[in-house]
């Protein structure tokens, strides 16, 4: 399956705001091709050549919902550096996620979030847990894991799973004040 910025919905579109339905596990033929092609997309959507080429909008994550398949799949592929400022590719391609755990603190990007399927600016804090353990079947390892995520890691991951539950990111925010920060709540840069 070809992804590209055509065959990704676009907020309001109906089935963003529908909850996927749960797949298989172990997954199907289809299902693993469906999830590595995501995968793909996120990967090749961060070399500025193949993104132009292919009509790839910059991502770190993708949910099924998003390509308009009511499926319980994500992929996330974030770059972080290590204390000796090397870079580590921190990268899931899971199925049937759900979180767990979480901690009782929040956290909120200070530029706020954004989204494939969302055009339209909705600036302000999208509060998230700042600690989340989920567990879910890893469609590259090809077992179920439990991850420990905390920031940004575990912010775009709850972003992603909520769109398996039809959630979108500024249905977090808070409406008469956009940028007020939740009590118990650490900011990221």
């Amino acid at each position: 399956m070809k992804i590209n910025m055509d065959t990704i919905l676009l907020d309001p579109h109906p089935l963003l705001r529908e909850k996927a339905k749960p797949v298989s596990i172990p997954l199907s033929d289809e299902d693993q091709q469906l999830i590595m092609a995501m995968r793909k997309y996120v990967h090749d959507s961060k070399n500025e050549e193949i993104a132009e080429k292919e009509r790839l909008k910059p991502a770190v994550g993708l949910a099924a919902p998003q390509i308009g398949i009511s499926k319980q799949l994500l992929v996330v592929e974030i770059e972080q550096y290590d204390e000796d400022d090397n870079v580590i590719i921190v990268e899931y391609a899971l199925a049937n996620p759900k979180i767990i755990a979480h901690s009782p603190l929040y956290c909120a990007l200070s530029t706020g979030e954004g989204c494939l399927s969302i055009v339209q600016e909705h600036p302000g804090y999208v509060h998230r847990y700042l600690r989340v353990r989920i567990e879910a079947y890893d469609a590259i390892k090809k077992q179920i894991v439990q991850i420990k995520a905390t920031g940004y890691p575990g912010i775009v991951l709850q972003h992603e799973i909520d769109h398996l539950n039809g959630v979108l990111f500024y249905d977090h925010i808070n409406k008469s004040n956009p940028w007020q920060a939740k009590e118990n709540t650490k900011i990221i840069e």
